[in-house]
């Protein structure tokens, strides 16, 4: 059954993050149902309820995991419903009246991600001795990259010369290429060197695992919460996003000290690769070579050693 469900969400132009992030949630519920003798549909508000219970208390999750187990479930139940494989969907209805609260600060203070100083990532960065994870926090820090595209980047999108990445193709991008400045330059050299040293003949990745093939989100997620637990900028016990440093606080960083240097909005908005939903936006075109001046000049320097 989650074989057609998958098909369903590539027919729905889903990216396959999103998909896997949905399939795991589903599996998770599944062996939850399994426990308690149900079919999915067997499925009533007092189970959905026993459910929240349960991913709160045993599961130990945040409340945006909890929504995201939530927004899973109830995309698998509208294609339940439209298979005509269960009569109707209950969930929506529990999240209306049990998770709506969270979304919306009730129950729950509402607390941004958190936003380290420029100080703050200068001294992370040049805490960091292995030459990968250098570059891994610096190239996230400097282009405001997501996990995703990070993974996905060969090492011969990487041109030195006019410092850019070009990026594969993904959903959530509309953009191709981002910049890079000098001191990024620098760490990517040096990883460079030293990626010859570890990666596989056959794997084209710029980033490695020290088993030679290509790292993954995990792998990524691990480094740089490690790397800012060891200067106290994460604290993987907090419920508080405000006490944790994520690689999509580095996003952060990127977007909002930008704007705190100055830089056009329509200027971050196109290095983040967002989709244009403003009429004036569509039509406003952003030469290239302006975009890299613009860039360079409102970066902000880490000072790496």
């Amino acid at each position: 059954m989650l074989d057609e469900f998958k098909e369903d969400c590539q027919l729905r132009g889903m990216s396959h993050g999103s998909i896997l992030s949905y399939l795991s949630a589903i599996r998770i519920f599944t062996r939850f149902l399994s426990g308690k003798n149900k079919d999915f549909d067997q499925v009533d508000k007092t189970v959905l309820k026993a459910y929240i219970d349960y991913l709160l208390n045993e599961r130990k999750v945040s409340y945006p995991t909890l929504e995201a187990h939530f927004s899973a479930i109830s995309a698998f139940y509208d294609w339940l419903v439209f298979e005509d494989l269960v009569p109707a969907s209950l969930v929506l209805a529990v999240r209306k009246r049990y998770l709506r609260r969270y979304k919306n600060g009730q129950g729950l203070e509402r607390r941004g991600r958190k936003l380290i100083t420029v100080e703050q990532m200068a001294r992370l960065v040049n805490s960091i001795l292995n030459s990968r994870d250098r570059a891994i926090v610096t190239i996230l820090a400097k282009t405001g990259v997501r996990r995703g595209e990070l993974v996905k980047m060969d090492a011969q999108d990487v041109d030195l010369d006019t410092m850019a990445i070009r990026l594969k193709p993904a959903a959530k991008r509309t953009n191709k290429l981002v910049f890079f400045d000098d001191e990024t330059k620098q760490v990517l050299v040096e990883w460079l060197r030293m990626r010859k040293a570890y990666a596989r003949a056959d794997c084209q990745a710029l980033f490695v695992t020290e088993g030679g093939g290509r790292i993954n989100k995990n792998h990524v997620y691990d480094i740089v919460t490690r790397h800012a637990a060891h200067l106290g900028l994460h604290d993987p016990n907090s419920e508080n996003p405000e006490d944790r440093f994520t690689p999509h606080c580095c996003r952060h960083w990127f977007t909002t000290h930008l704007r705190r240097n100055g830089m056009p909005r329509e200027h971050i908005q196109e290095l983040r690769g967002d989709a244009r939903t403003d009429a004036m936006d569509i039509y406003y075109h952003i030469d290239s070579e302006d975009l890299r001046k613009s860039y360079l000049a409102h970066i902000p320097r880490l000072g790496l050693n």
